[in-house]
């Protein structure tokens, strides 16, 4: 497939540039042309953190479905989580998904495999033998409660040459809750979540990558002592980013309503906890930014903040969302965004991220004077749960191209 596209300006140059693909890379020459006036190109986002549910629980979502709704949201690449039916514990049960990310992804999916059988902390996945198709070895959904465990996972992932990306979280802390441990919980009779179910486990998990020498990488940060505790080991030379995700960026507990669409692991947490994590993105502390894009069920999501199921969707609104809270209010520039949301995540994952010609062709177009509201209506993804609902943003989507092929374009389903 060749055309070219015109009219847009590459991300932090100021005068309108065309830009070709052929033969699935940036260059070449070609009689198609779609026009963009006015609009921005950027290099395709990279999201370490979605859950594309498939094999197992298709009703919340799909390979297809949640591929398309990541073309839609102007990424190119993500890595899909594990906790699936059959857990990608083995080669056998790998493929099982493989054969469904070659049928039906819309872009580059590539999935971890588990760190444990079934993710039950109690036995090492064949992690040698998936080794060479997964993009590194989680348990996300749960935390390895053992630290015997994860220092075994990890001496095996540092033979492997793989990554160990963790979440981060002691059932022993939990207690039943549910929502941050805060003001909110306390107003409004709900159990909460203490910070230190989060940190903890990261305090244990720096000392044993210390100790390993693993490749370490933190899931979804969201308390102001996982932020200082990465920031302490980095500057001590340990192997380890981290990601935080839109909503804890933009939204604390203060925010919170009674319903299941502001229920998510890690909860919203306190002010100073946002606070904290715009600090951490700011000076490089934390690499990068996730969406932890996790669709269930309406009826799943529609039982109130207490009983619903934990998780929210975002692979749609993460750019417009981030764009107009952080870029357009000046916390941070666009092109760090674009550092949090493509260039540091496929440094640390091994994808490419670039418009320079010759490089694959993954890229994606803006308008960043569109002003629409956040609707969940309009989601290709199934799920449709987001705090985010009725929000105000700029930018929209007009295509995504995933290695020289649209994989999605406004106004074409």
């Amino acid at each position: 497939m060749s055309f070219t596209v015109k009219g847009c300006k590459k991300y932090g140059q100021g005068n309108p540039v065309d830009i070709s693909v052929s033969g699935g890379v940036f260059g070449g020459a070609s009689d198609t042309v779609f026009q963009f006036d006015n609009c921005v190109v950027f290099p395709g986002f990279i999201d370490v953190h979605v859950h594309l549910r498939e094999p197992g629980f298709s009703y919340k979502e799909t390979i297809e479905t949640g591929s398309k709704a990541c073309a839609r949201g102007g990424y190119c690449a993500v890595c899909s989580m594990p906790n699936l039916n059959p857990v990608p514990d083995s080669v056998e049960h790998l493929n099982e998904q493989l054969e469904l990310i070659k049928k039906d992804a819309a872009i580059k999916v590539l999935p971890y495999g588990s760190i444990t059988v079934g993710q039950n902390g109690e036995k090492l996945s064949d992690m040698e033998a998936m080794a060479p198709n997964v993009c590194a070895f989680s348990d996300d959904g749960k935390g390895v409660q053992s630290e015997e465990m994860m220092r075994e996972a990890m001496l095996k992932a540092k033979s492997l040459g793989k990554m160990i990306v963790a979440h981060c979280e002691d059932n022993s802390l939990l207690h039943g809750g549910y929502i941050h441990a805060g003001k909110y919980a306390e107003e409004h009779g709900h159990r909460g979540i203490c910070s230190e179910s989060e940190w903890k486990p990261i305090e244990r998990d720096l000392k044993l990558a210390a100790e390993t020498g693993c490749a370490y990488h933190v899931c979804h940060i969201s308390t102001k002592e996982s932020v200082e505790l990465i920031r302490k080991a980095k500057a001590a030379g340990v192997d380890v980013t981290c990601e935080t995700a839109p909503h804890y960026l933009i939204l604390s507990d203060k925010d919170l309503q009674e319903h299941g669409r502001f229920k998510m692991n890690p909860p919203l947490r306190d002010e100073s906890d946002r606070l904290a994590l715009i600090e951490g993105i700011c000076d490089g502390t934390i690499d990068m930014i996730a969406t932890d894009h996790a669709p269930h069920s309406a009826e799943e999501k529609g039982r109130g903040l207490e009983k619903s199921a934990m998780g929210i969707v975002g692979i749609e609104t993460a750019f417009p969302l981030l764009y107009t809270y952080l870029v357009k209010t000046n916390i941070i520039t666009l092109e760090k965004l674009v550092e949090l949301m493509s260039t540091n995540p496929a440094k640390r994952f091994g994808f490419n991220s670039g418009l320079e010609e010759g490089m694959p062709a993954d890229f994606t177009v803006f308008d960043l004077n569109k002003k629409y509201t956040v609707d969940p209506a309009d989601f290709l993804s199934k799920g449709k749960a987001t705090p985010f609902e009725g929000y105000e943003v700029f930018g929209e989507c007009l295509m995504t191209v995933c290695g020289g092929k649209i994989a999605y374009q406004k106004g074409e389903k």
